[in-house]
C-alpha cells in the first residue's frame, strides 16, 4: 500500500545530494515539500495535504541523522593515516593474455627503484597501472604491444586507513565521496583493501581534496 512516508523515502533515496543534505538538516522542509506536490499527486491521483509531506520529511530527517550521521562520525573520526603521493601516471591497457607477465616483469623492476609509488588494479577489460612519473618509462618499456586505452599525467594520491569496523557500516565511501563532490573534486580512479582505500585526483585538487577528508576525521562541517 501506497503511504506519504513511503512515497516521500523513496523520493529522497533516488536524489544522493537531496538525502545529504536532508541528513545533515540544510534542507527548508517546507520549500522541499512544495515542490515535491505535484509528483506525489500525480502518483496518488488525489490532493495531498503539504503538512504530510512536511511531517514525513521530518521524521525521515531524524531517522537518516541516526542511521547515516551518527554511525558513519564515528567511523571517521577513527581513521588512521592519510598519506598523500604527488607526481604520478595512471595507465589504462585493455586486457591481454600477456598482460599480467608485463606487470611481473615490471613489479621485478621497480623493486630496485627506491620511494617509487606503485599500485595495480584489474578489471574485466581493463588493467590499470598507477607510478611515480620518474618511473614511468618502465611502463613503456614492459608494456609494448599492449593496447594502451588511456594515459594521465599529474595526478596524487591520497591514502586512507579505515579502522576494522568499516566493512561493517554502509556508506562510508558514499559519505567521503559526496563532500568531495560537493567541492567539485573529480576522482579519477579509486583503489582499495577492506581498511584502506586510495583516491587519485588531479595535482592541482589533491590540496582541497586532503583538506575535505581530514575535516571528516576532525569532526569539523565543510565550509
Amino acid at each position: 500500500m501506497k503511504t506519504v512516508t513511503s512515497f516521500v523515502e523513496n523520493y529522497i533515496k533516488t536524489k544522493p545530494f537531496l538525502f545529504g543534505a536532508l541528513s545533515q538538516g540544510i534542507i527548508n522542509l517546507t520549500s522541499l515539500s512544495r515542490n515535491m506536490m505535484p509528483e506525489l499527486e500525480k502518483e496518488f491521483g488525489k490532493s495531498v495535504k503539504q503538512g504530510a509531506v512536511v511531517m514525513a520529511l521530518k521524521r525521515l530527517s531524524v531517522d537518516m541523522d541516526f542511521r547515516l550521521n551518527h554511525k558513519i562520525e564515528k567511523v571517521l573520526k577513527n581513521l588512521g593515516e592519510i598519506t598523500v603521493r604527488s607526481s604520478l601516471c595512471d595507465f589504462t591497457f585493455a586486457v591481454s593474455e600477456t598482460i599480467l607477465n608485463k606487470q611481473a616483469e615490471l613489479i621485478s623492476e621497480i623493486q630496485s627503484f627506491s620511494d617509487v609509488f606503485y599500485t595495480s588494479s584489474r578489471g574485466v577489460n581493463e588493467t590499470n597501472v598507477v607510478l611515480s612519473e620518474s618511473a614511468s618509462h618502465l611502463v613503456d618499456k614492459h608494456f609494448q604491444g599492449e593496447k594502451l586505452l588511456q594515459r594521465i599525467d599529474n595526478l596524487a594520491s591520497i591514502t586512507i586507513k579505515l579502522p576494522k569496523d568499516n566493512v561493517t557500516i554502509p556508506g562510508i565511501y558514499y559519505f567521503i565521496f559526496q563532500h568531495l563532490a560537493w567541492e567539485g573534486i573529480v576522482i579519477n580512479e579509486v583503489i582499495s583493501t577492506s581498511c584502506e582505500f586510495t583516491i587519485l585526483v588531479g595535482g592541482n585538487d589533491v590540496d582541497l581534496a586532503f583538506k575535505v577528508i581530514n575535516d571528516l576525521k576532525k569532526g569539523q562541517p565543510q565550509q
